[in-house]
């Protein structure tokens, strides 16, 4: 019977081990300057030029609040993500074309190491900013992207209002 225990123990621990291996990957902020690339949601912001910040809360239950933002073509916006919970969550900006596919290559390779300026990784109890220049109008998404977080509906969305509305 100890040896029945002894093995459940460790597949146990070698499960959990491998589906959280993402909280292992290295996230954290480079002193490199951030690389600007134009995304279908915007660019990367400075933040110098951020006239508001937004609060973003992730918890255990797989929700943010408020899992909807509105900004204005042409704001640069800090999000800052509170992380509620007792596991390591994220914020990824993107269409919803982009965070499925990316999703689905997280649940392939959960330690997989990542970092872009649209993200940012949180671990329990901490905070984690993305620094975000919205210069195109439209309805775009945001997601933890850990794998069964995503799935477990831990998504929001995006409007960006055009400039003159």
């Amino acid at each position: 019977m100890n040896t029945i225990k002894l093995i459940a123990a460790c597949a146990l621990w070698i499960s959990a081990s491998t589906s959280f291996g993402h909280e292992k990957a290295h996230h954290t902020a480079s002193n490199s300057p951030v690389v600007k690339e134009q995304k279908d949601w915007g660019i990367a912001g400075d933040a110098k030029a951020v006239r508001r910040t937004i609060t973003v809360r992730m918890t255990d239950d797989m929700r943010f609040a408020p899992n909807h933002i509105e900004v204005r073509e042409g704001d640069t916006v800090r999000l800052r993500a509170e992380n509620k919970g007792k596991v390591l969550h994220e914020i990824v900006i993107g269409t919803k074309a982009e965070l499925d596919q990316h999703a689905e290559l997280m649940k392939k390779h959960p330690g997989m190491e990542h970092d872009e300026p649209y993200m940012a990784h949180v671990v329990a109890g901490q905070k984690g900013d993305i620094v975000w220049h919205f210069n195109r109008a439209g309805n775009f998404d945001f997601a933890c992207l850990i794998p069964g977080h995503y799935q477990a509906g831990m998504t929001g969305t995006i409007t960006v209002l055009p400039r003159n509305q």
